[in-house]
Order: structure tokens, then C-alpha cells, then sequence
């Protein structure tokens, strides 16, 4: 089982960006997935998360509205469409997947047993 985390990379403030978490060796359609985030020095935090069917997104509150969750399950891949960038969103991304994990619990990092390799993205000011 693999998360291949893709799409970072240095953009300017104003710029949007595509993260790509490609998966191998697991059924995606039955696994809760979210992206996390953490910038130098500081925690983990969580970005966005979505269910097995794309039917409900959740998102940090900072981030409503200015990135997105797709998923596309037919091909083994979950996506962050990130736009309105800014400096603040420097950090590496991280996508993580569970199918055992319960809605109430999607924001928490410690919920998630499977993880992607991480993504740097940075955005110049």
C-alpha cells in the first residue's frame, strides 16, 4: 500500500497549485482521506478531508473557500486544488488515508494510519 504525494513546488502569492495524492495497492473508494499540513516549526495541522465518496469535504476554517478536495476514486487519486495562495501556506502537505476512521475523528492527524511521503510547497510574497 502506497500514497504518493505529488504537485508542490514554488509559486508566487496570488498563485494556485494542484497537490496529487496517487494510490497504489488499496481499493480507494473505501478509504476516508485528508490532507495535513506542517509548516517549519510548528505542528501538524490539518488542511481538508473528505469522505469515501466525495459526498462530504471538511476543511480548516482559515481555508474555506480558498482550497478544494476532489477525489477520483476510478483513479486511485485525491487532489487538493489550492488557489489564493499565500505566504502563510508554505509547508509541506502531506495526504493520509483510512477506511476505519469515523467522520468526528477526519480533522485529527492521529486517526489516519496511512501517509504520503510529503509535498513542499512555497508560495513567495
Amino acid at each position: 500500500v502506497q500514497l504518493q504525494a505529488s504537485g508542490g513546488g514554488l509559486v508566487q502569492a496570488g498563485g494556485s497549485l494542484r497537490l496529487s495524492c496517487a494510490t497504489s495497492g488499496l481499493t480507494l473508494s473505501r478509504y476516508r482521506m485528508g490532507w495535513f499540513r506542517q509548516a517549519p516549526g510548528k505542528e501538524r495541522e490539518f488542511v481538508a478531508a473528505i469522505t469515501r465518496s466525495g459526498g462530504s469535504t471538511y476543511y480548516a476554517d482559515s481555508l474555506k473557500g480558498q482550497f478544494t478536495i476532489p477525489r477520483d476514486n476510478g483513479k486511485n487519486t485525491m487532489y487538493l486544488q489550492m488557489d489564493s495562495l499565500r505566504p502563510e501556506d508554505t509547508a509541506v502537505y502531506y495526504c493520509a488515508a483510512s477506511a476505519s476512521i469515523i467522520i468526528s475523528a477526519m480533522r485529527r492527524f492521529a486517526s489516519y494510519d496511512l501517509w504520503g511521503q510529503g509535498t513542499l510547497v512555497t508560495v513567495s510574497s
